[in-house]
């Protein structure tokens, strides 16, 4: 299952007072202390529509990382934006939240032994797959990893993102959130990190009513982006940038290439 047509994904106009958006509505600043960085997606999320960000900056001296689910609750029928996603909007009733740590976020399953079957399975299609596959929805994996800025390392950095070995709260890292529809007006909520689904996180969630995002830029984490997914045909530009990635030897290499500096940026960073 996949959504019917691509949206622009933004951020919706109604956040915490300590959020700034750009004029794209899709990147969220904290612009000031650790909390009311409460941010939602501008419209509610299709079944099977991943609402996915990237970490572009942190800042030093606090505890504490992203928070990212979801809410039935309307933005625009908030008395006042909560403090905090946890616990202040989830008291409210009618909201998933997931705080992401820096290391385990991944859910455990009953059975041992499927969840080893599951991990032996990622780890053979990692590297050959197009899209991640959860249940019966069908996201292209193109975005949904990470990549380092390109400098001295980037040859050998770019190896360990590949194996999905960038730690979830780093810059660069890519965190994702949709629901799974489960029959009789219930839905299971899934976070993808770096392209791995971490597994149900909330289960038997209505759907009755319409389903926002919910991104606490919280603590450590300072800045994010909104990362567009294309679940129909590429675009012409997505199209060059894999043609070009796959003739050179490592990203450092596109600076020799006479291209336009836009497209040089756009082949380095997505």
């Amino acid at each position: 299952m996949e959504p019917f047509s691509d949206q622009f994904m933004e951020f919706h106009p109604i956040h915490g007072t300590n959020v700034r958006l750009d004029h794209s509505g899709t990147q969220a600043t904290r612009v000031e202390s650790f909390a009311n960085g409460v941010c939602f997606s501008k419209h509610p999320l299709n079944p099977g529509e991943i609402f996915l960000i990237e970490i572009e900056d942190k800042e030093l001296g606090w505890c504490g990382h992203l928070r990212i689910g979801l809410t039935a609750r309307d933005p625009r029928n908030l008395d006042v934006v909560p403090e905090y996603s946890i616990p202040d909007l989830t008291d409210l009733g009618d909201s998933w939240v997931f705080a992401i740590t820096r290391n385990h976020n991944k859910i455990r399953e009953d059975s041992g032994v499927q969840e080893e079957e599951e991990v032996n399975t990622m780890s053979k299609t990692f590297f050959t797959d197009t899209h991640l596959y959860i249940e019966n929805v069908r996201i292209p994996r193109d975005k949904l990893v990470g990549r380092s800025r390109p400098g001295r390392f980037s040859h050998i950095l770019d190896d360990l993102y590949k194996t999905n070995a960038l730690p979830p709260t780093a810059r660069r890292s890519r965190i994702g959130v949709l629901y799974v529809p489960k029959g009789q007006g219930q839905a299971d909520m899934h976070i993808v990190i770096n392209g791995e689904d971490m597994g149900a996180s909330a289960r038997a969630i209505p759907t009755i009513q319409p389903l926002y995002a919910v991104v606490d830029v919280f603590a450590a984490t300072k800045c994010v982006r909104i990362v567009q997914v294309e679940y129909g045909f590429s675009s012409l530009q997505t199209l060059c940038r894999k043609a070009i990635q796959k003739h050179i030897v490592h990203r450092m290499a596109i600076d020799w290439l006479e291209l336009p500096e836009a497209l040089k940026h756009y082949c380095k960073y997505e």
